[in-house]
């Protein structure tokens, strides 16, 4: 496994970007600086953009948190819901740091054996490698205009 940056350091967030392989039963080695704080569990589920998102179990209960406010009249929320959680599976990783990314969300997010693990602050995305890559060749123009308007005048 290659690591291009650093982890989960000091700031006690997911950070950086790591580039392991699937091994043949579809189980994901995580990365050694992310399993301290996901050795108590974590939850995937389908992410936005064709990823995986992966979140600690205590991160995921304040996202569930949020999510169950949502009114069941409306359709979008229902529709979210849907896919959030029936997509979502819980994993407790095994003592090498393996966890199983289950066949539905490989098929979601393109997933075949090369991958990119990025870290995102409170939560982890997992990417097919390939779609990681031109996702950053797309977005490398537009970088500084939506770090502008994302942040504006802070």
């Amino acid at each position: 496994m290659s690591e291009s940056t650093h982890g989960l350091g000091p700031t006690g967030v997911f950070l950086g970007t790591f580039t392991p392989k699937l091994d043949d039963k579809g189980r994901l080695i995580l990365p050694a600086k992310f399993r301290g704080r996901l050795a108590s569990g974590v939850v995937m589920t389908r992410g936005l953009d064709r990823c995986i998102f992966v979140f600690p179990i205590d991160e995921f209960q304040q996202v569930h948190d949020r999510l169950r406010r949502a009114p069941l009249e409306n359709k979008n929320a229902r529709d979210y819901l849907r896919n959030f959680l029936g997509y979502a599976s819980d994993e407790i990783p095994d003592k090498q740091g393996r966890v199983l990314l289950s066949a539905p969300l490989r098929a979601y997010a393109g997933i075949d054996r090369e991958v990119a693990v990025v870290g995102l602050g409170s939560r982890v995305e997992i990417w097919d490698a390939q779609a990681w890559q031109e996702y950053l060749e797309r977005g490398e123009d537009d970088y500084a205009q939506t770090a502008a308007e994302v942040f504006g005048d802070m």
